[in-house]
């Protein structure tokens, strides 16, 4: 009888004292440095709970043939460290992941596995919409023809 009652407490207390997870999307345009500048767009979707956040992305950054520079798909899996709250409208964070690429320039193509690592900011707008600004250093694995990528993006972002 005491087992389960103080189960149940121990279940109530986690219950009332549990931070409520917070989801949020992302919708981005931007550049890729990489080797010259590209147009790159794409979308993040991610939750998280206090401290951390997990997030799915995609971009694609279009090509130039006049540079050599490739088509670049990626697809990552990212864990965010950030502040649990905006501070003046402000919440800083960094993240890493990793992810599976492709990369095509007229008949070659390379795809694989690849790790990013990066940070940003999102900026309250009105209500749930808030901007954010990120930057990101991509490093691509197997034989990609820049295995270092950079690429900086603004995009609305919906907090839900």
């Amino acid at each position: 009888m005491i087992r389960a009652r103080a189960a149940a407490l121990s279940a109530l207390l986690l219950f009332l004292l549990a931070a409520p997870a917070a989801a949020d999307v992302t919708f981005f345009l931007g550049t890729n440095t990489t080797p010259e500048w590209r147009k790159t767009q794409g979308f993040s979707a991610g939750a998280g709970l206090l401290l951390f956040g997990f997030e799915f992305e995609y971009a694609n950054t279009s090509d130039d043939l006049d540079t050599v520079a490739p088509t670049l798909k990626t697809y990552s899996g990212n864990v965010l460290l950030q502040t649990p709250f905006s501070i003046y409208g402000f919440q800083p964070y960094f993240t890493t992941g990793a992810g599976y690429y492709q990369e095509a320039l007229q008949a070659r193509e390379d795809s694989g596995f690849g790790f990013n690592t990066g940070g940003g900011v999102k900026v309250n707008l009105i209500g749930p919409l808030r901007v954010r600004v990120d930057y990101r250093v991509f490093r691509l694995t197997d034989d990609a023809l820049y295995p270092t990528a950079h690429r900086l993006y603004a995009g609305l972002n919906l907090k839900f």
